[in-house]
């Protein structure tokens, strides 16, 4: 028995210095950290016309995936993506594999939603009218006008990283916080109250703001339509920083064409990029941002440190953290 562990203790790097890891985009420049956290394995950082050859007899791929690469990966085990969002990677091959996804997600939390607050706030406080006129050199008060948050409410469609950090800046503006969200969820202190997805019609019409934060899935696609639209009390805002497939762009444009809304902040749009000439880009009072919601300082910090564990836990066979359900699309 004792000379069996012995052999068996022998064995345990042999068996990590047989992974190999293939990494690209972002995850390069972070290839002689990934080898200190896992000293055993086979790193190598490919190009993009490098990936098919590499990926053959690879264990893992941070960075990208593909019906093409998953064909050529016969080994494979672990993708890992850097973005939150993973719909472009949902091929059937891949949803029906055993091979395990991880994402972004949680991570861009804290940004995205400061985003989603700065938007709002800019519609709110009517910055994006006192805004333009720096360039003007016009100091007009007498058109100014403001809106408080404070005992307002509102619906934040998907409550998962994204979400729940806008329902913590929400409760802090002393907004009530009303959820929509296929999980059931432990006890969320700034979410007063939680429904289902098939349910987000009782509680749109109690909505001063409707924040969109959710994953773009089947099931999400297309959940804010016409009816939930006309379903929102006039005045609401409307602000969307996750996937523009989730609301109807011509339903949102009719909503503003006749004042049904205050206003809508859009990070994400559909079609993406928006095109010249889009009727969005008409409207005073809609803000615009190009999908940059996930930039910030903090970010890079924290998407570092899940890869390094992440690689880490690959090597010792142990658990990976922010494993996505391939099937649900989160």
């Amino acid at each position: 028995m004792k000379k069996a562990l012995i052999l068996l203790c022998a064995l345990l790097p042999a068996f990590a210095q047989d992974k190999k890891i293939v990494v690209t985009g972002m995850g390069a420049s972070l290839v002689s950290e990934m080898q200190q956290a896992a000293p055993g394995v086979k790193f190598v950082a490919a190009k993009p016309e490098e990936l098919p050859g590499q990926v053959a007899d690879a264990d893992a791929i941070l960075g990208t995936i593909s019906p093409e690469l998953f064909r050529a990966a016969k080994k494979l085990k672990w993708v890992h993506v850097f973005s939150a969002g993973v719909e472009t990677y949902r091929f059937p091959e891949f949803i029906n594999s055993n091979v395990t996804l991880t994402n972004g997600k949680i991570i861009q939390g804290p940004e995205i939603a400061d985003h989603a607050f700065s938007l709002l706030l800019a519609l709110t406080r009517d910055l994006h009218r006192v805004i333009p006129n720096r360039t003007k050199e016009k100091f007009a008060r007498g058109d100014y006008k403001a809106i408080e948050l404070r005992g307002k409410t509102a619906v934040i469609v998907g409550v998962g990283g994204i979400g729940s950090q806008i329902s913590q800046r929400a409760h802090a503006f002393g907004m009530t916080v009303i959820g929509v969200d296929p999980k059931e969820m432990p006890l969320n202190p700034y979410v007063s109250r939680m429904v289902p997805p098939d349910r987000i019609d009782t509680v749109l019409p109690l909505a001063d703001v409707v924040f969109i934060s959710a994953p773009h899935t089947p099931q999400s696609e297309g959940i804010i339509g016409p009816k939930q639209f006309d379903l929102m009390k006039k005045g609401a805002y409307f602000i969307a920083v996750s996937r523009g497939k989730l609301y109807n762009t011509e339903a949102l444009v009719k909503a503003l064409d006749e004042k049904k809304l205050s206003g809508a902040g859009l990070d994400v749009t559909n079609p993406e990029p928006l095109p010249a000439g889009h009727a969005l880009w008409k409207f005073e009072n809609v803000i615009i941002t190009p999908h940059v919601a996930t930039v910030s300082d903090g970010v890079a910090a924290r998407q570092r440190e899940l890869v390094l564990d992440n690689v880490a836990r690959f090597a010792k066979g142990e658990p990976l953290r922010n494993v996505v359900d391939k099937i649900k699309g989160y």
